[in-house]
């Protein structure tokens, strides 16, 4: 019987099926292997791939979290530059953190958008805001390049923008380019590409301080952009790469080499032909010399007091990234001409004065040298601060006979002449002579020079010591015309017409006598010229001595002090004080009698302020230098409140009431008040504009303060024009034929000398002094050493002027009357008699002021060496030689007695 095997027994199977089942068995462990194998491949792909997704993404959300919105930049304004013009729209100064002028888009030229196109994105018109071949190639020359080197850039012109305007940042890394790439790709999604490449062409630094194209086409050409040739255009797309690098004045063969080759970029991209490549890569390469533009020479000062002004009212970056036109009152040539008057009459007082004060320093030099030798030694000496343009630097080759060498064109850089040919000459007579009283020169000795037109002579120079400050400006509306501050701004920039606090001496007076006319005393109006004495307060006349009765009139003109003491005792000196104060002269002031002989402090500015308040018939005049200030887009944000303003005829009082005849400069839209002020950082809001219809008649009207009645301030006007006529003032008319009035001021123990003085139309104030009080010598008045450069500062203001009298107001009659003194012209009003002087009186009786009322208590025991006169008293109404009559004679030495604390003269 035959047993059949169970069922799963192989041995059972047939043959073939058993062969089948063995190879089976034996390649499954194989299959099973590569199964795993590509399992866990996929596994950890699968998990790698997680991962790197989720660390892109946790790196992607950390750079953009952080991103900057691009909203911004729809609105774009860039810092530019504010600018400040003359009355003449001539550019005066530029304020500026960056030197930018912005350029709109439609205002570039095509070539010029070409240009950066080609050197710095040739695809910016077709891709979105990266290039990713230019990105490729860059990463494929980094690698090749080396380590250490610095990679080389694919930023995209929108990439730039994102860096430059959001970012802020040039930092080298993968998360810097990621952020500008993001960026670029979001700018080019809200902002059209003709906006983009104006932002980038006005953010881009370009070397030497220029931000942007405008800036720079001034910078490296002094021309607008439309003036600029290939060549020119090519160069400055050279310079994003690096302006440092590619600086004509530094390496002219490489800037001159990458203008070549953005030439040839401009050719492949069409933007120009292969020809005109050629051509423009002939042309030179001029290297400029280039020094920032500062102020127009001589303005200076001016400058400086606006920029101060807008400071005050804008702040740091309203002022200097805000685009402000700022129009100024300043008159370029009359300023020039104040500040050349003002340093000719300082030298003058100098070299009289102070003498000869030595070298600017001595070189041990072997002698004699040659010009090799000299020549090297001369440029290793530092300018002086304060030195002039016209001067040179200067070595004495001998001493003995005076012969210099001197560099001819050289230009001062960081204090220290460079270039420039050598010159060698003599040293003038007079000017050899003056220095031997003081000290020879020695061979090695390093002078200032000037040389002289024509001549091979020099002039010797030096830096005065003494200091002095003019103001010129409308004696009707205020606008400031010239404003000088000192002997330089460059060697000090503290401004003596504005800042200086000092005493104006017998300039004051006019104030005290304007205060006697506003209540009702007359100019002839007698008052006595005696002795007087408060406690130890001897005060006394200049001339030391005493007319006896004497009109106001003759008091003023002679700068009679114990009339003027008298007289403010009578009047009092609260209200002499209050006139002061209503007038812009003086902030607050003491009630002592020393303050009428103008024992109080005030500027230069303040006082011409005052003096043309005469001149504008009793209105407070207050001095401005700028006449308005347009933001960026040409507004006008803020005008001086000057409280004149047309207005509609019929809208005036009966009889044109509050109208001032003849005033000049009106702004009809001038606020009386002006919102964001000082600090605010923000401009003003416009002003409103009055619209007066053709129905309308015109008609000026002025709100400004009344410190004094018409009549008053021309009574002293005309009494200040014999100042100058046959008074202290006479050296200031000389030569000048138009109607003039004025006052001469020296202080105590001679320390400042001032002269103030004006026409119906300007008015100018002259004062010069030493920067720490000391006296200018004895006998040195206002009316010696200020009066002069005041005449010569009003012949240049009045030159091609028409000439223009005081006009009389309506309530005063102008007499010719005999004084007891001679004939004078003076104005009187209703009810006031010529010649005739009523019995004053006082309330309060001047021989009985205490110490207090006098400030006697400040004065010193004797100030006898204050003045050069006669001892004694002249009798009684005898007349006594005026100094301004007999200028030929010094007056004798003094004798004794005091003078008292204030004017002298």
């Amino acid at each position: 019987m035959t047993r059949t095997p169970p069922s799963g027994d192989p041995d059972s199977s047939p043959p073939h099926d058993r062969d089948t089942t063995r190879s089976f068995l034996l390649g499954k462990p194989r299959f099973r292997q590569w199964r795993m194998l590509l399992g866990t491949a996929a596994a950890v792909l699968l998990v790698g791939s997680a991962g790197g997704a989720v660390v892109v993404w946790s790196q992607y959300q950390s750079i953009v979290a952080d991103l900057p919105t691009v909203d911004g930049l729809r609105s774009y304004q860039p810092p530019v530059m504010s600018r400040l013009y003359a009355s003449d729209d001539q550019l005066v100064a530029e304020l500026a953190d960056e030197r930018r002028v912005f350029v709109p888009s439609n205002a570039i030229p095509d070539r010029v958008k070409s240009a950066f196109i080609a050197a710095e994105d040739q695809k910016f018109w077709t891709h979105k805001g990266v290039d990713p071949a230019a990105i490729i190639r860059a990463g494929l020359t980094d690698l090749t390049r080396g380590r250490g080197r610095r990679p080389i850039g694919a930023s995209t012109i929108t990439q730039q923008v994102a860096r430059v305007m959001l970012l802020g940042s040039n930092a080298v890394s993968f998360k810097r380019k990621a952020k500008e790439a993001f960026l670029a790709m979001r700018i080019e999604q809200v902002l059209p590409k003709e906006k983009i490449l104006e932002i980038y062409l006005n953010e881009i630094y370009l070397g030497n301080g220029a931000y942007g194209i405008g800036a720079a086409a001034q910078t490296y050409f002094n021309k607008p952009l439309d003036q600029l040739d290939n060549a020119e255009v090519a160069f400055l797309a050279a310079l994003p790469k690096s302006p440092t690098n590619y600086n004509p004045a530094r390496f002219p063969d490489a800037a001159r080499g990458r203008r070549n080759w953005v030439l040839e970029r401009m050719a492949d991209i069409g933007a120009i032909t292969q020809a005109e490549a050629r051509m423009a890569e002939a042309e030179p390469l001029v290297s400029i010399s280039y020094s920032r533009p500062g102020p127009a020479p001589g303005s200076e000062w001016f400058a400086e007091e606006v920029r101060r002004e807008l400071l005050e009212k804008y702040g740091q970056d309203v002022t200097m990234q805000g685009g402000l036109d700022v129009h100024t009152s300043l008159d370029l040539p009359l300023q020039r001409a104040a500040q050349t008057i003002l340093q000719q009459g300082l030298m003058a007082y100098d070299r009289q004065h102070r003498g000869w004060h030595g070298p600017v320093t001595h070189l041990n030099t072997p002698v004699p040298l040659t010009q090799d030798e000299w020549v090297r030694a001369l440029r290793t000496v530092s300018a002086p601060a304060g030195m002039l343009d016209q001067w040179r630097l200067a070595i004495v080759l001998d001493g003995n006979k005076g012969q210099v060498g001197w560099l001819e064109g050289s230009v001062v850089r960081r204090n220290v002449e460079q270039g420039g040919e050598p010159h060698t000459g003599q040293i003038q007579p007079k000017d050899m002579a003056w220095v031997r009283r003081a000290r020879p020169l020695r061979t090695g000795d390093i002078v200032m020079v000037e040389p002289q037109s024509g001549q091979s002579g020099v002039a010797l120079m030096q830096i005065p010591v003494v200091e002095g400050a003019i103001v010129t400006m409308n004696a009707r509306t205020g606008r400031v015309l010239a404003l000088v501050g000192g002997w330089s701004f460059q060697a000090s920039q503290f401004d003596r017409a504005t800042q200086a606090l000092r005493q104006p001496g017998s300039s004051f007076k006019p104030f005290v006598y304007l205060q006697a006319m506003e209540q009702g005393i007359s100019p002839s109006q007698e008052f006595d010229d005696s002795p007087v004495s408060y406690g130890t307060w001897h005060p006394n006349n200049y001339e030391k001595d005493f007319w006896g009765p004497t009109s106001l009139h003759d008091a003023l003109r002679e700068s009679r002090n114990l009339v003027t003491i008298r007289l403010a005792a009578h009047l009092g000196m609260n209200t002499v004080a209050d006139t002061a104060i209503k007038l812009g002269l003086v902030d607050s002031m003491p009630h002592v009698l020393p303050a009428a002989l103008g024992a109080v402090e005030t500027t230069v500015l303040k006082e011409a302020g005052a003096y043309a308040a005469l001149a504008a018939g009793g209105r407070r005049i207050t001095p401005t230098l700028i006449d308005d200030v347009q933001d960026r887009d040409g507004h006008v944000i803020w005008r001086p409140a000057s409280g004149l303003s047309l207005v509609a005829a019929s809208s005036l009082p009966a009889g044109g009431a509050g109208a001032a005849n003849g005033v000049d400069a009106i702004h009809p839209d001038a606020p009386q008040a002006n919102a964001g002020g000082a600090g605010s950082g923000q401009p003003s809001p416009q002003p409103s504009v009055v619209v007066l219809t053709p129905q309308d008649l015109p008609a000026l009207r002025d709100d400004r303060p009344v410190a004094a009645s018409e009549q008053s301030a021309f009574q002293i006007t005309t009494m200040l024009q014999d100042v100058i006529r046959r008074g202290t003032g006479v050296r200031a008319g000389e030569g000048i034929d138009t109607p003039i009035a004025g006052k001469t001021g020296t202080s105590q123990n001679f320390n400042d000398a001032w002269f103030a003085g004006y026409t119906p139309e300007l008015v100018t104030v002259v004062w010069v002094g030493f920067d720490t009080p000391q006296s200018l010598g004895r006998n040195e008045t206002g009316g010696a050493i200020a009066g002069p450069l005041w005449n010569k500062v009003m012949k240049a203001a009045l030159k091609d002027q028409p000439k223009l009298d005081f006009a009389a107001p309506d309530g005063v009659t102008l007499v010719s009357y005999d004084t007891g003194r001679g004939v004078a012209i003076d104005a009187f009003k209703d009810g006031q008699l010529p010649g005739v002087s009523a019995n004053l009186l006082s309330n309060v009786d001047a021989q009985e002021l205490s110490a207090a009322d006098t400030g006697a208590e400040n004065m010193p025991d004797s100030e006898s060496d204050m003045a050069a006169s006669v001892n004694g008293s002249a009798p009684s109404g005898a007349a006594a030689a005026s100094p301004a009559e007999g200028n030929s004679a010094p007056p004798p030495a003094p004798s004794g007695g005091d003078i008292g604390m204030g004017g002298l003269y």
